[in-house]
């Protein structure tokens, strides 16, 4: 059997990222990637870049679904096409419809929609703070310190202001009373101890950040939310607002590059916590290997007075979801200490062993 073309390998693409979104929640997305999947043809020349895609169309690498559907949901946020409007959710539509909408979109709308195309998604979940807060605070509990924090892959640096929104959690509430951004996933296991947290320092890194409070940036970021998740849509409009609030960008660097620029800092008094989520995974398997050293030359230059967290939430190949896990030194000690859906819908706590 001959080697599948670029057409073929794009459709599988698209079918497999609609079962990603009917997995993620999202019945909609997923309808438009199997509809592109059956119709799209080479008739636009949207349709023709997108069949003869040079590199790996798949989710883990190009995206190119996400992409495509990105650029169509922009139109839509920017009240630039009428008839793809009038069929995107919440409104309802048959097959039909809606294709014949897209397509049409695809036509009218070619240049804007080809020049984005050419860049990777980008996302940046806010509901992942509800899986990462229990790591803080467990850091917190352990080491009774305040926490210097870094971000690799922060994006617009939503997931770096988990501290000023509110958290619902079986055993009561946690953050800030007044916050428009309220998270609450569906909480599996045991919650661990809903104590204060002091922030001493916090910085983020991204080799394309966002800023909040850009609404070029913004828009960016909403149109890859899948179109039928209001809650997340709002959510994210909100935490925006904070981030931008805060008047502090995240930095435009290389992950590796900051990351022993970082390390290199001492914060006695403090634990410094270098943490990820959905965004070590994506590095090349080289630079992770060469982030891997710094972060160890750091781990074995660590005291108690100046210890060092690693927090991560990432893909590790099993199911369900991301794994969390937490490493600490001095001493190195590393525990898996939970699970979390991929955009934070839900966390199955583990925790930090009590014999540890």
């Amino acid at each position: 059997m001959p080697d599948a073309g670029p057409a073929d390998s794009v459709r599988s693409a698209f079918r497999d990222q609609a079962k990603a979104c009917e997995q993620l929640g999202s019945p909609f997305t997923a309808r438009l990637c199997r509809l592109a999947a059956e119709h799209l043809n080479e008739k636009t020349a949207v349709g023709r870049r997108v069949l003869t895609w040079p590199g790996d169309p798949s989710a883990n690498v190009d995206a190119l679904a996400l992409r495509l559907f990105g650029s169509l949901h922009a139109l839509v946020l920017l009240n630039r096409d009428e008839v793809l409007a009038g069929c995107y959710s919440p409104n309802h539509t048959d097959d039909a419809m809606l294709w014949a909408a897209c397509e049409g979109a695809l036509a009218r709308h070619a240049d804007f929609i080809l020049q984005r195309l050419r860049s990777a998604p980008q996302t940046n979940e806010v509901r992942r703070s509800g899986a990462l807060l229990p790591g803080f605070l467990t850091i917190t509990g352990l080491l009774r310190k305040g926490l210097v924090l870094s971000e690799i892959g922060a994006s617009a640096g939503l997931n770096l202001y988990w501290d000023r929104y509110r958290y619902a959690h079986p055993d009561g509430a946690w953050g800030d009373e007044t916050a428009d951004v309220v998270i609450a996933p569906e909480w599996r296991g045991e919650t661990p101890k809903l104590g204060s947290v002091e922030i001493v320092e916090r910085a983020g890194c991204d080799l394309n950040p966002l800023n909040p409070a850009d609404e070029d940036d913004r828009l960016r970021l909403l149109s890859y939310i899948w179109a039928d998740q209001l809650d997340r849509l709002d959510r994210t409009r909100k935490a925006l607002d904070i981030a931008a609030s805060e008047g502090r960008p995240v930095e435009r660097a290389d992950a590796i590059d900051w990351l022993k620029v970082r390390l290199a800092l001492r914060f006695p008094g403090a634990v410094h916590v270098i943490y990820h989520s959905i965004a070590w995974q994506y590095l090349p398997a080289t630079a992770q290997r060469e982030g891997e050293a710094p972060i160890s030359a750091a781990g074995a230059a660590a005291t108690g007075e100046a210890p060092l967290a690693r927090l991560q939430m990432e893909g590790d190949g099993q199911t369900p979801g991301a794994a969390l896990s937490l490493q600490i030194w001095p001493g190195g000690e590393k525990h898996l200490i939970g699970r979390a859906d991929y955009h934070g819908r839900w966390v199955t706590w583990q925790g930090w062993p009590a014999s540890a």
